[in-house]
């Protein structure tokens, strides 16, 4: 069978509300950035950005969330064509913060969520097949529909000789042996949990975790003796600040002794995510057929951007990044504040942020006129308002779904029109400044006193008009 796909990852997806506020208590936050989320639609989009054909089988609701997490896939160049739309249930949610370099808190909304509702009806035999490799996580194996689904998956996978792997991902409160304050939990010893992962880790070639969730599969914990325990499978243990180890036959006495990668010593700003983050570098690593040395070297590195920035997805290199990155080595270890690496993270990944497409040229509509429609003979604002949604519609019409067209638009006479532009596929700039100032000032709804840019929506640029008066001092 043609093979259309890299990988394919099952398992939980999620809407991210990650804490604005740096360093203070999730009981604190007063403002939330949101991201997609959840172990294989993070790992989806990140091996997306390293260039591979990427899908997600996972499950969203019929509303605004899970519209989302299916926009922003699709513009992460993920195929969307295993997420369920669930008229039943909701999309998942985190809520997360950043405490400090130990303290990650984060809360699941998963109670009956979506993703938890996929059956073995839903797996596509011909799906599976189109893809050279298959990589579940463990949430999906903690409820038996979900985990009928996932064996299904893997089943067909086995029989077509694909590639298989499994990130352990344990979340005891997901298993139900933690409660719901204890999200930021990475271990609760539990022999129901051991046995239910025992009874699958045979459908893997790679199988990757952490100490911690290697004890948990291997029901102990002393490393050594849970790695041995766990399968015969390549195993790739996480040891944190110490790198990886990956192990292929036999587990040797000591860790150390497996092969392992450079690592990267940078600053710690947040975790959460980061092991998505490895997993991407490896599985590109691991299907492009490199040795695990030089696999490794593509997930600590990835992992690296993770622990580095905010979100999680978002957080990921591209693969130009990552060469970058590779060849010109760390210059300071806050990565998100080395402005050469941020530049180039927001170049290459720029359309993954909008709307996709080529936008090498732009047919951009500059109706963001103000004083020279309120300066007009007969103006009233119930006139004005009308208008620009003519042009509006206009542009739509000429625009015709196709990327690389526009508009510049005002939020004062435009503000109808401007609302309604939103989600049509239009890059969509404003004026900041207020008309005719000189020196230039900025229109009120920036200033202090009103909600500045922070009321934007993310996909609207600043249209500034900077130029030299002839009658300003040189």
């Amino acid at each position: 069978m043609t093979k259309t796909l890299d990988v394919i990852t099952i398992g939980r997806s999620s809407v991210d509300l990650y804490g604005d506020q740096i360093g203070g208590r999730l009981e604190d936050m007063g403002s939330f950035s949101k991201y997609i989320g959840g172990s294989p639609t993070n790992i989806a989009c990140g091996t997306a950005r390293l260039g591979l054909k990427s899908a997600v089988i996972t499950g969203v609701g019929d509303e605004h969330m899970g519209r989302f997490i299916i926009e922003q896939l699709a513009r992460e160049g993920v195929n969307t064509d295993g997420v369920k739309v669930d008229p039943d249930r909701l999309t998942a949610l985190v809520l997360l913060g950043i405490r400090d370099q130990a303290q990650f808190p984060l809360i699941f909304y998963r109670s009956d969520c979506a993703d938890m509702g996929r059956t073995e009806a839903d797996i596509d035999e011909a799906f599976i097949r189109s893809a050279h490799a298959v990589v579940a996580t463990g949430t999906h194996l903690s409820h038996l529909q979900v985990e009928a689904a996932t064996l299904k998956a893997l089943k067909i996978a086995r029989d077509e000789g694909m590639q298989t792997a499994l990130d352990i991902d344990y979340r005891p409160n997901l298993w139900g042996v933690a409660g719901h304050g204890e999200g930021e939990s990475r271990f609760v010893a539990s022999g129901k949990v051991t046995t239910k992962l025992q009874e699958t880790l045979h459908y893997f070639d790679l199988i990757v975790g952490t100490e911690e969730e290697f004890h948990i599969a291997g029901g102990s914990t002393d490393t050594i003796a849970a790695l041995r325990a766990v399968s015969d499978a390549t195993l790739v243990c996480k040891r944190g600040s110490r790198s990886a180890a990956a192990f292929e036959g036999a587990v040797p006495d000591s860790l150390d002794d497996g092969q392992t990668g450079p690592g990267f010593p940078i600053e710690v700003f947040n975790v959460l995510g980061a092991g998505d983050g490895f997993m991407s570098g490896l599985i590109k690593g691991w299907l492009d057929g490199v040795d695990w040395p030089k696999a490794l070297k593509y997930a600590n590195a990835c992992g690296a951007f993770a622990v580095s920035r905010h979100g999680c997805t978002p957080a990921y290199p591209s693969w130009a990044e990552l060469q970058f990155f590779f060849e010109r080595g760390i210059v300071r270890p806050d990565l998100r504040n080395d402005t050469a690496l941020e530049q180039i993270h927001w170049a290459t990944n720029r359309s993954r942020n909008h709307n996709g497409g080529d936008w090498s040229t732009m047919r951009v509509f500059a109706f963001d006129h103000r004083l020279q429609l309120e300066e007009m003979d007969g103006y009233q604002p119930e006139k004005g308002g009308p208008f620009k949604e003519f042009c509006l519609n206009a542009a739509l019409s000429v625009q015709g779904g196709k990327p690389g067209y526009g508009i510049l638009c005002d939020n004062r006479i435009g503000r109808d029109a401007l609302h309604a532009a939103a989600g049509t596929g239009l890059w969509i700039g404003r004026p900041a400044e207020w008309p005719g100032s000189r020196p230039l000032m900025l229109e009120p709804e920036i200033g202090p006193d009103f909600g500045g840019l922070r009321e934007w929506p993310s996909d609207h640029v600043v249209k500034c008009l900077c130029f030299c008066h002839p009658d300003d001092d040189a």
